[in-house]
């Protein structure tokens, strides 16, 4: 799994979503994580979540970390299990670098992650025909956030690192599962 930082904000808007786009924009040739700061402001048009779609959610901020990965060779299941496997990473990779007196008390419900009852974070995982694609963002400030939120800056994180640390974590965390599938035999 390819891993890159983008130094450039981007704004993320739900277009990032498709198959091969980090391959032909980011010379990321198969499984992948592209990651960058940049406002998120998705689009009824482009929100993939049936369940935002319905209620008509706004999913926006002023800037967020994120992180768009695609994977190859897998089914959607897999994506919403590495999805949930990212916030817990992500959790952890707070924990290490936070001073924050109650970064323990983060937690993870679902695919986000929470303080109490604000939220840090947001994700999706989809299909496309070739591929699954995930998006997982954390709030880097609290501006612009349609409900209560808690972001990196109340929790003391300089995002560039943490944005570093957590996507080397889910390229070592892929591999590493990637590995552990070619070294079982087979029973019958």
């Amino acid at each position: 799994m390819k891993f890159k930082l983008l130094e450039k904000p981007m704004v993320y808007d739900g277009s990032q979503l498709r198959s091969l786009k980090n391959y032909l924009e980011h010379d990321l040739l198969g499984d992948s994580i592209l990651s960058f700061l940049g406002p998120c402001q998705v689009s009824l048009a482009e929100m993939v979540d049936g369940e935002d779609k319905k209620e008509k959610a706004k999913i926006c901020s002023q800037e967020m970390v994120h992180f768009v990965l695609e994977i190859f060779h897998q089914s959607l299941f897999s994506a919403v299990c590495l999805q949930r496997l990212i916030a817990d990473l992500a959790i952890s990779r707070i924990i290490d670098l936070s001073d924050h007196p109650e970064r323990k008390s983060l937690r993870r419900n679902g695919d986000d992650i929470y303080l109490d009852d604000l939220k840090l974070s947001i994700s999706v995982a989809t299909s496309s025909p070739v591929s699954q694609l995930i998006h997982f963002a954390v709030n880097t400030t609290t501006d612009g956030t349609p409900v209560p939120t808690i972001s990196l800056k109340e929790l003391n994180v300089n995002p560039i690192t943490f944005a570093n640390r957590l996507g080397k974590s889910i390229q070592e965390e892929f591999l590493d599962i990637q590995e552990a599938t070619t070294k079982v035999h087979w029973v019958q």
